[in-house]
C-alpha cells in the first residue's frame, strides 16, 4: 500500500515537473467552497449515507493543475461523519477532455451502542486510489467516468472498488433569472463482505442568477444489490450556500 502510493506520487511528480517545465505562463491559486444543510446526508458514493440531517462543506483549492478538495460532514449533533482530503492533478487538461488522478486520506466516524446504554465514537481512516475522465460536449455539459479503490485501515472496514458513470448539465435557463442544472449517476460497488450493488441516482438543483443560495433534491435507487437489507430507494434535499 505504502510502495503503490509512493510510485504513485512520483508519477505525478515527474509528470507535474515536465508539464511546468513546458508552461510559459503560471496562474493564480483559485478558492471555492459549498457548505449545504442535507435532510438525509447522501456520502460522496450515494449507496451510503448519514439517514439523518447533516451539514457538509465542500472547499477547492486549485493551482495550475493540481488541486485540493477537502469535504467535511457532520451530524446536526455536531458528531463528525466523514471528512475526505482529496489530492487531485490533471494528467490531461484538454478543452474537450480531462484525465484527472486522485488521492485520498479520509475518516469516518462511526458510533458503537454499548451494553450499558451508552455508546463509543470511533474514526476509521481509510486511504483511496482514484481515476477520472471527464469528455465536455460544451461548457455546461459533460460526461464522467470514474474509479475509485477504496482501502479501509481499521478491522472490518470496507475494501473494494467503486465504478460511475455520470452525465451533468449545468446551467439551464429558465426564463431570465432562474438556473437549474441536472446530473444522473449510474454506479457500481463491490465491497468485501456482501456490500455489492448497481444504483442509479439522479440529482437536480435551482437558484438565481447571481444568488450564492440553491436548492437541490437527490435519490439513489438500488438496482441491484445483494447488501441486507436491500438498501431500496433513499432521497435527500437540501439548501446550497456556494462562495
Amino acid at each position: 500500500m505504502r510502495i503503490s502510493f509512493c510510485l504513485l506520487f512520483l508519477f505525478i511528480f515527474s509528470v507535474s515537473y515536465s508539464s511546468e517545465r513546458a508552461d510559459s505562463t503560471k496562474t493564480k491559486l483559485k478558492a471555492g467552497a459549498t457548505v449545504s444543510l442535507n435532510s438525509n446526508g447522501i456520502a460522496t458514493i450515494p449507496a451510503f449515507s448519514l439517514g439523518k440531517p447533516a451539514i457538509m462543506a465542500s472547499i477547492s483549492l486549485v493551482k495550475n493543475r493540481f488541486s485540493y478538495d477537502p469535504t467535511l460532514a457532520y451530524g446536526l449533533d455536531l458528531r463528525p461523519w466523514f471528512i475526505d482530503n482529496w489530492l487531485h492533478y490533471k494528467i490531461v487538461a484538454r478543452p474537450v477532455f480531462d484525465l484527472i488522478a486522485g488521492f485520498n486520506i479520509s475518516t469516518f466516524g462511526t458510533k458503537y451502542d454499548l451494553p450499558d446504554g451508552g455508546s463509543i465514537w470511533e474514526a476509521q481512516r481509510y486511504f483511496a486510489y482514484a481515476i477520472k475522465g471527464v469528455y465536455k460536449f460544451s461548457p455546461n455539459k459533460s460526461l464522467i467516468l470514474e474509479y475509485w479503490n477504496d482501502n479501509g485501515q481499521e478491522e472490518g472496514t470496507l475494501k473494494g472498488h467503486y465504478i460511475n458513470l455520470a452525465g451533468e448539465r449545468s446551467d439551464i435557463s429558465i426564463g431570465k433569472k432562474v438556473l437549474f442544472s441536472a446530473a444522473v449517476q449510474l454506479f457500481y460497488i463491490n465491497y468485501d463482505g456482501n456490500n455489492d450493488g448497481l444504483f442509479v441516482s439522479p440529482k437536480v438543483s435551482s437558484s438565481v442568477r447571481n444568488v450564492p443560495f440553491s436548492i437541490f433534491f437527490q435519490a439513489t435507487q438500488a438496482i441491484s444489490s445483494n447488501i441486507s437489507p436491500f438498501p431500496g430507494f433513499r432521497w435527500n434535499i437540501g439548501v446550497a450556500y456556494t462562495l
